[in-house]
């Protein structure tokens, strides 16, 4: 059975030369994986690997590994995607992921009127809900301002949007 990772970050940097690396992550869960001995899971093959020590510095994610304590140990994961198992968040029943509204069912109006098909990324800063509504494709703002309600037991999300926005 293959294990549910989650995507948490990109490693795009080191930092001195003790093996601290750099990662960028807008992940919503972040006190609950950047934590002293947190297993993350760090490229395609899902590396193991233990967190040592966590800061913040500017924009970026600062972590050191467990058994690296110089910068070409590490240099193997520069430009490394960043995993936790789903399972080891401990989500609450009100908790959900981005990847968990994809397929959802779109309920506006109380009428199901399409499906959550991605939540994409655009700019700098900002998210989409990539929906088919009445078979065309719609880019809504991924905001708590437009999301009234997620129910991931009936597999609906229950939108608000603004009039003329579809």
């Amino acid at each position: 059975m293959e294990e549910d990772y989650v995507y948490i970050g990109k490693i795009v940097n080191t930092h001195g030369i003790k093996g601290e690396l750099r990662l960028l992550s807008d992940f919503k869960y972040k006190d609950r994986v950047f934590l002293a001995n947190r297993k993350i899971y760090i490229g395609e093959n899902h590396e193991e690997e233990i967190i040592e020590s966590y800061r913040h510095h500017k924009i970026f994610d600062m972590i050191t590994l467990k058994g690296y304590n110089n910068i070409n140990e590490v240099l193997k994961y520069l430009n490394c995607n960043v995993y936790v198992k789903k399972f080891d968040l401990s989500l609450t029943a009100n908790e959900y992921l981005e990847s968990d509204l994809v397929d959802l069912n779109i309920i506006l109006d109380n009428k199901e009127v399409g499906k959550v098909l991605a939540i994409k990324k655009v700019g700098k800063d900002n998210k989409v809900i990539e929906a088919l509504i009445n078979n065309q494709r719609i880019l809504i703002p991924y905001h708590n301002n437009f999301i009234r309600k997620v129910d991931l037991a009936n597999k609906i999300i229950e939108l608000e949007l603004v009039e003329g926005m579809i």
